[in-house]
């Protein structure tokens, strides 16, 4: 894992001269210092005494960042028309800064930051947040009995649970409290509600719009068109946003309390989403073959 550069992505380099400098080898050649694809390295600005990078690949290794002051200004020196000074030097508002730490001291930093990482990481893991979906739920027609029972569960399994507020039958509604929960550090995204094949039914959607690689497995396929049928099938969804795993789980309490507990092993033992998902939909397809 590396660096999440977030939104402080420029790269300065001051007190140069260029003359007649092929910018793209220059772009080039502090790409392969950082060890990223040349591509994701753009000359945005060119003064008199300073030129200004933006560095496009939003995760780098620590390794490549930390120290690299003089191996990169070491390489475009060596490009023709580039002239450095002694007193030349890097700077960045963000991450990237850390590029001019003294190489020395890298591996003792890089030890550090993976230790604030990792805690980090664990912290997030340990934070859960359960949607219900509906317009039932909203308007008070029914109990919400999903609820708290995974908060319960989750709670026994050492998760530090938040009640989230219903979501409505509508994917903008959905995909905006999903990306504010995921933007709040919860590990842990639950659903219950909207999976089915009516067009009201917006979860499986909304978690393919934050994750396109979701894990969407079917529980039951039938002939689009059919009834209330839009869809072609009743399906769950499992994605991943960064360290944030998102669950999409029917709305009956019964499937719910059948899946909970398979559900946190798989996502307490770091199971792929794929697993997670399958996990989860050949239970569901278990009790489905059982009732008829």
């Amino acid at each position: 894992m590396g660096l999440d550069l977030l939104e402080k992505t420029e790269l300065w380099i001051n007190n140069i001269k260029l003359k007649d400098v092929n910018l793209n080898k220059l772009a080039s050649t502090v790409a392969s210092v950082l060890n990223i694809s040349e591509e994701k390295v753009l000359v945005v600005d060119v003064r008199d005494n300073h030129i200004t990078l933006d560095i496009l690949e939003k995760n780098i290794p620590e390794k490549n960042i930390i120290g690299k002051e003089q191996k990169l200004l070491n390489a475009i020196k060596k490009l023709d028309g580039v002239i450095t000074y002694e007193d030349t030097f890097i700077h960045s508002n963000g991450i990237l800064g850390m590029i001019c730490i003294d190489e020395n001291k890298s591996q003792e930093i890089v030890s550090n930051i993976n230790v604030i990482r990792d805690d980090m990481l664990s912290h997030i893991e340990k934070r859960a947040i359960v949607f219900p979906t509906g317009f039932e739920l909203r308007d008070n027609m029914i109990e919400d009995t999903n609820t708290p029972f995974l908060m319960t569960l989750l709670e026994k399994r050492g998760y530090v649970v938040k009640k989230g507020s219903v979501i409505e039958d509508d994917e903008y509604d959905m995909v905006n409290k999903l990306n504010d929960a995921i933007n709040q550090a919860f590990g842990l995204i639950i659903t219950t509600g909207g999976v089915g094949a009516e067009d009201k039914d917006k979860s499986i959607e909304s978690i393919l719009k934050l994750d396109p690689t979701a894990a969407t497995p079917y529980i039951v396929k039938f002939e689009k068109g059919m009834g209330r049928h839009v869809k072609d099938g009743v399906r769950i969804a499992v994605g991943k946003v960064g360290p944030t795993i998102l669950v999409a789980l029917p709305g009956p309490n019964d499937e719910v309390r059948l899946v909970a507990d398979s559900l946190v092993e798989s996502v307490m033992n770091k199971c792929s989403k794929e697993i997670i998902a399958e996990q989860i939909a050949s239970k569901l397809r278990e009790k489905l073959i059982w009732k008829h």
